[in-house]
């Protein structure tokens, strides 16, 4: 999908501050209302905009700890990716799952209250997945950058 000036001034302020009223974001954008709700609707039927959707402040519900886990998985069976993942989506604290080709092939992101709740959580839900060949754990310290979006 191609984008002009409009578009990309459209994404920039809604990327920006996605709660604005879309008065707001039509005049930040220099654009009319019907103009905006046109353009809006392109981008979603384009697939630039996925979803329009909450993110979680995981620390702020309670959650201290967040930790990336990956995982190299014994491929001698067939089935090892689709069952691993099937039983990952089960556990309620992975908040993440992403597949890679290359040493590491699936990455969950895992949440926990504290380190008494997260060593729970990896001996009874996590060392018991099927098919994990070599696991690595990191602990989260920071977020430097967190960018959805593109430089538009």
């Amino acid at each position: 999908m191609q984008l002009d000036e409009a578009d990309r001034r459209i994404l920039r302020h809604y990327l920006a501050e996605p709660g604005l009223e879309r008065a707001v974001l039509a005049e930040r954008a220099g654009v009319t209302p019907a103009t905006l709700w046109r353009r809006l609707e392109r981008l979603r039927e384009g697939g630039v905009i996925r979803t329009e959707s909450a993110v979680i402040g995981w620390r702020a519900l309670g959650y201290g700890v967040e930790v990336s886990l990956r995982f190299t998985l014994d491929k001698t069976n067939p089935r090892a990716f689709d069952e691993f993942i099937a039983a990952a989506r089960e556990v309620p604290e992975v908040v993440t799952i992403e597949t890679f080709l290359g040493r590491v092939d699936v990455r969950l992101t895992v949440i926990a209250r504290d380190m008494v709740q997260y060593q729970e959580i990896y001996r009874r839900r996590i060392l018991t997945l099927p098919h994990i060949a070599e696991l690595e754990a990191l602990m989260l310290i920071a977020t430097i950058k967190d960018a959805d979006g593109l430089p538009i």
